[in-house]
């Protein structure tokens, strides 16, 4: 029998199939928000509110950090958790920077095939086609970023960081928080942020403002949810919460209909606009906290509905989320190439809107059906050992 590898620790942790449901409604809305013009697209979430699929993943992706590196980290194997963390980040650096080159060559090749230069400048590549040679080398360092690949840089630069953050919210969580906090303040008030290209330009998703949502996600993983039992349970929290989101819908709607937005006074919409995406402005941030408030209450972890079948396609992608957030991108450009080139109007141009999303979510739900087939398959684990030089080579060589 094989000798355990001494260099593994095992560190199990139940999962909470909540997160993998709704990340994969997320990967379902960044798809459909990312196709033009499409009607499937009014089901998502920015429509009714002002936080999107992108709140999801951020604080997901965070609580995750926290609820499974949090014990190993405070179990004494800070180095461990780091090797784990810092894999993560190459894989996904990795898959951003296939993800831009192939996400290039799709676009070019669509623009000279159909001699349609507009897509090189909605989405942003036109400057990587004329220089190559210099945007290559700003992609490498993720200063250049088409659009629809702002994601993920984000994540990498978060989870980056996420080892020293994780050791000091093990040890002084409230502390840590609020330097999360004043790092989110100093980022609006002195408007910190990374550098993009061209020149004069950052970072779509500030990473200095979007750590907070991060962050407060990992404090409540590693244990500060349970402080905040009191706060989810009360009256009080869930009229707000509730109260706050028919406000958001309110405001939303108004951007759609002239007499709503009649009703909005002129000294509301001074105060509310802009509504800051790149910063991630507090009306999104609390939109979100108030819609997770209610999810927390109401949804419990072990609650029956997640074992449905009906559920178990949108739990597949959202098990698999990096690879399907990919293909999800690929998927949105096709689709919105197919709209672009054979549907302009009418009752056509529906139907080809409803065929396209429709097409592209059972794409997306095949893909995380064969990768979850495929993770199931037995791993091939081969041991490969060094001769031992101190023994005599007959002696070695005995069978």
């Amino acid at each position: 029998m094989p000798n355990q590898d001494t260099a593994s620790l095992s560190h199990r942790v139940e999962r909470d199939l909540r997160l993998d449901l709704f990340r994969g409604i997320g990967l379902w809305m960044i798809f459909l928000d990312h196709i033009p013009d499409d009607v499937v697209a009014w089901l998502t979430l920015k429509n009714y509110g002002f936080s999107d699929a992108a709140e999801f993943f951020v604080f997901i992706s965070g609580y995750l950090a926290g609820f499974i590196y949090g014990p190993i980290i405070r179990a004494g194997n800070f180095i461990a958790a780091t090797k784990r963390l810092l894999t993560r980040v190459w894989q996904m650096y990795i898959a951003h920077i296939m993800l831009f080159l192939l996400f290039t060559a799709q676009i070019s090749r669509t623009v000279r095939r159909f001699d349609n230069p507009m897509y090189t400048d909605e989405f942003n590549v036109h400057a990587f086609l004329e220089h190559p040679d210099i945007l290559i080398g700003q992609a490498l360092t993720l200063r250049y970023k088409p659009v629809d690949l702002d994601v993920l840089p984000l994540y990498i630069s978060l989870i980056a960081i996420c080892p020293l953050v994780l050791w000091c919210l093990v040890r002084r969580p409230n502390w840590t928080l609020l330097g999360s906090i004043l790092v989110y303040i100093g980022a609006r008030v002195f408007d910190w942020n990374l550098a993009s290209y061209p020149p004069g330009t950052h970072w779509y998703f500030n990473p200095f403002a979007w750590q907070l949502l991060f962050f407060f996600a990992a404090w409540c993983g590693v244990g500060g949810v349970a402080k905040l039992q009191g706060l989810i349970r009360s009256r009080v929290a869930q009229a707000a919460a509730v109260a706050w989101m028919a406000f958001a819908l309110l405001i939303v709607m108004s951007w759609h209909s002239s007499f709503l937005e009649s009703l909005i006074p002129k000294w509301l919409v001074k105060v509310l606009y802009p509504i800051d995406k790149t910063d991630l402005d507090m009306l999104r941030l609390t939109h979100f906290l108030a819609l997770a408030l209610l999810v927390v209450r109401y949804f419990p972890r072990k609650s029956e509905i997640l074992a449905s079948k009906w559920l178990r396609p949108i739990i597949l992608c959202g098990q698999h989320s990096l690879p399907i957030f990919c293909f999800g991108v690929f998927l949105s450009f096709a689709a919105h190439w197919i709209l672009v080139q054979h549907a302009q109007g009418g009752a056509r141009a529906l139907w080809m809107q409803l065929l396209v999303s429709v097409g592209g979510i059972l794409i997306m739900i095949g893909i995380a059906w064969l990768l979850d087939r495929a993770q199931k398959v037995p791993d091939l684990f081969v041991e490969v050992t060094e001769l031992d030089e101190s023994r005599p080579a007959i002696e070695a060589g005995k069978a």
